[in-house]
């Protein structure tokens, strides 16, 4: 087909912010791959496309090299511009095996389970400057083992000025849990009992399990975890202070303040792993353990949850004696973090896009956490933990009410967490814990009266 037999939908808009090329490059390209554009389509060239859009030759020549570069389109010597095959309805075209078929067709259309980030928020104009500018730089001949300088600088930075902590060594991770297993390999004894909250994020308990460490619970109330509750002889305490996972409390200033004396009375570890660090609604900052006792305290965080899953980056800011360490196991195994979700990191902190992601990320979960909190409160539902982070808790009675809930719920294409999975021991408290940051916030309110009704 040649490009008179098909009309391009091409819209483009001068009052935006987004340049004109990348505004084409979308339109062309959302066009393959929803199927108007087909493989094999000829496209105008770039001077023709330009006076039919009356933009210049630059603006159409940059769309068109950007979409041969993302493999869209290709050249002919001699005979123009075609569509290739979408890339996207390529990979579609395999044919997955039945068991993943069938989860598929399965999945409920609104997931509610907490620790999804607000991807769909992420500017996808400034996204796309950030991976381009990523790779400008030369190819390295060598990974850095602790992690590109310019990422940990900005990742300094950025703890400085969101979290107030400025100090200990920082080094690059492959997010939350690749640094757990890190350090339970490189710097806790084989042997050695880990205190950790109970219930509490089961994938660090696991990592300290298999690196032959003896996990011992310790209970989490509305104050967060109770120092007074960790086992003596405890080698190591790994907690999520900011924002409890996934019962949503604080630990309180006190309970801060008496953990970390107890950790450097008797020579404990502190691992401060900082879930919903960056959220808070209504309620004053409390310091970090890191900032309270850097000597003490290893902190970990990640842009999994600001950002997205797809950089794969992290940082762990730790003593320098357990930095040694965790770089002395990265030598012996030859392990490094990823530099590429380093660069655009780096990038988007340089352009000021991820501080401005921040601000709106901060923004938007406020609207959804009263929207939900309010709605619950109104059908007089009990709700814990919304006074930061990105999900709240709805106690229940019992484990048999639990399942209940999260069954119906999954019968009108809602899915929900319960508390009961995430003990590593025999669970003590019930309930549903509720993420609201994955979803759009259009689809929210959509579920909030159906939702309601589940939970009351």
């Amino acid at each position: 087909m040649s490009y008179a037999d098909t009309a391009l939908p091409v819209s483009l808009n001068r009052t935006s912010g987004t340049p004109l090329a990348v505004q084409l490059a979308d339109a062309l390209r959302e066009a393959a791959a929803g199927g108007h554009l087909r493989g094999g389509d000829r496209l105008p060239s770039t001077r023709a496309l330009a006076e039919r859009l009356g933009v210049s030759r630059t603006v159409t020549s940059a769309a068109y090299e950007q979409l041969h570069a993302e493999g869209w389109i290709a050249g002919r010597h001699g005979s123009g511009t075609y569509v290739t095959t979408p890339p996207t309805r390529a990979a579609a075209s395999v044919v997955p095996p039945d068991s993943l078929v069938a989860e598929a067709d399965a999945a409920p259309i609104l997931d509610l389970t907490p620790g999804a980030p607000w991807a769909a928020g992420v500017d996808r104009a400034a996204w796309r400057r950030a991976w381009r500018a990523a790779a400008d730089p030369e190819p390295l001949t060598r990974a850095h083992r602790a992690g590109l300088p310019e990422y940990r600088a900005i990742v300094y930075e950025h703890l400085l000025r969101h979290r107030g902590l400025a100090a200990g060594s920082v080094l690059a991770t492959g997010g939350t849990t690749s640094a757990v297993v890190e350090l339970a390999a490189a710097v806790v004894r084989r042997g050695s009992v880990v205190a950790v909250e109970e219930p509490g994020y089961q994938r660090a308990v696991q990592a300290f399990r298999q690196a032959g460490l003896t996990v011992v619970g310790v209970p989490v109330d509305e104050e967060g975890m109770r120092p007074d509750a960790i086992p003596a002889g405890a080698r190591a305490v790994y907690c999520s202070p900011a924002h409890q996972y996934p019962m949503g409390s604080r630990m309180s200033a006190a309970r801060r303040v008496q953990l970390v004396e107890r950790a450097r009375a008797e020579n404990m570890l502190v691992i401060e792993d900082d879930y919903d660090g960056e959220l808070r609604f209504d309620v004053a900052p409390l310091p970090l353990l890191a900032a309270l006792a850097p000597d003490v305290v290893v902190h970990l965080g990640t842009t999994s949850k600001i950002l997205t899953p797809t950089l794969g980056a992290g940082w762990l800011v730790a003593p320098a004696g357990v930095a040694e360490s965790i770089l002395a196991y990265r030598d012996l195994t030859g392990t490094r973090p990823s530099p590429a979700g380093q660069r655009v990191l780096v990038e988007l902190a340089r352009a000021g896009d991820l501080g401005r992601h921040l601000r709106r990320l901060r923004r938007e979960l406020a609207v959804r956490r009263t929207l939900l909190a309010e709605a619950l409160s109104a059908a007089a539902v009990p709700v814990l933990g919304d006074d930061a982070g990105a999900h709240l808790v709805v106690p229940t009675e019992s484990p048999e009410d639990e399942a209940r809930r999260i069954a119906a719920a999954e019968r009108h294409a809602i899915r929900l967490d319960g508390l009961s999975r995430h003990f590593a021991g025999t669970p003590t408290a019930y309930g549903i814990a509720l993420g609201y940051g994955g979803c759009s916030r259009e689809a929210l309110i959509a579920a909030l009266p159906r939702l309601v009704q589940l939970l009351s």
